[in-house]
């Protein structure tokens, strides 16, 4: 669960936007928070959020934003066309980050998206696009040479948006995040689904790639045991998810993962023989293998759970 809000974004500090405030000494310095007071606020209002932003704060001084409640956020898509609409202010915009709102204002599953591939389109010098919740989101295939950040978490990541993904070509992409999650959350990406992110031909600059928060862990495990993608990365991060000793087997197995820096499986369910081999394996890798997970059972089924589903 996600429980508390940013305190800082592209390394600069966050600072809420209000109408009329008294601007920060040195604007370009923040990360510009926009976010309405209730919840459940006419789609008006958000507007006039935006609005109120690009008439108050230079536009080149307008380098991150981070986007929190935009009204109804359960039901109603985040307006991106607003945030499209005003790249022709916002020239220096590097890092975008959607949706930062914690479970007591919304579930993660119920977070509400539509179409980001305007989003790209409209700011071709972005650098860091961080999106939270998956509901009715979409992306079309794009080429984009200035992302270097890009990431998805949810309790579900549609297949469509991880094929749009892997379908895209990102020459500068560095960092690629995608928390899968669970089916019953909207969650149908599948191992097939990963196939291009993990042959990695139209990420030649990726470095750090995170298949994590996974119902199906050991799969993916599987696939990227013999992933061309992998040969290149820094950090491999497969947390978060169902791992259990099949999948990391299939690891020890695969391609040799001694070139990584880190190799993060937090949040899993391997037995302590299992994790142990691992970490002998790779003695110059830092493992992590915190947060170790016990099965529960319910007459006589056993459940195993992704850190992040609803």
């Amino acid at each position: 669960m996600i429980r508390s809000h940013m305190s800082s974004f592209a390394g600069m500090p966050v600072f809420p936007f209000t109408p009329g405030m008294t601007l920060p000494d040195d604007p370009s310095a923040v990360a510009w928070r926009l976010e309405v007071e209730d919840f459940e606020a006419e789609p008006e209002e958000f507007a006039g959020l935006v609005a109120a932003l690009r008439a108050e704060v230079p536009g080149e001084a307008v380098h991150a934003l981070v986007i929190g409640e935009w009204g109804s956020a359960y039901e109603r898509a985040l307006p991106v066309d607003l945030l499209a609409d005003a790249a022709k202010d916002w020239t220096a915009l590097r890092a975008v980050f959607l949706a930062d709102l914690v479970s007591e204002q919304c579930e993660i599953s119920w977070l509400t998206h539509g179409d980001l591939t305007p989003l790209l389109t409209a700011y071709p010098q972005l650098e860091t696009l961080w999106v939270r919740g998956a509901n009715e989101l979409t992306l079309q295939p794009v080429r984009h040479t200035g992302l270097r950040e890009l990431g998805f978490q949810t309790g579900g990541l549609p297949a469509e948006v991880t094929r749009a993904v892997g379908d895209s070509d990102l020459p500068a992409l560095h960092r690629l995040d995608l928390w899968l999650g669970r089916q019953d959350y909207g969650g149908d990406t599948g191992v097939d689904d990963l196939a291009a992110i993990l042959a990695g031909d139209r990420l030649p600059a990726l470095r750090h790639l995170a298949v994590c928060n996974a119902e199906f862990a050991d799969h993916v495990a599987r696939a990227v045991a013999t992933a061309p993608v992998v040969a290149r990365l820094e950090v491999l991060d497969l947390s978060m998810g169902v791992l259990t000793d099949p999948g990391a087997e299939a690891l020890l197995a695969g391609q040799p993962l001694t070139h990584l820096r880190r190799l993060d499986l937090h949040h899993h369910f391997l037995s302590p023989e299992v994790a142990q081999r691992l970490t002998d394996a790779l003695p110059g890798v830092q493992v992590d293998l915190d947060d170790p997970q016990t099965p529960d059972e319910y007459h006589g089924t056993v459940y195993r759970f992704t850190a992040v589903g609803e």
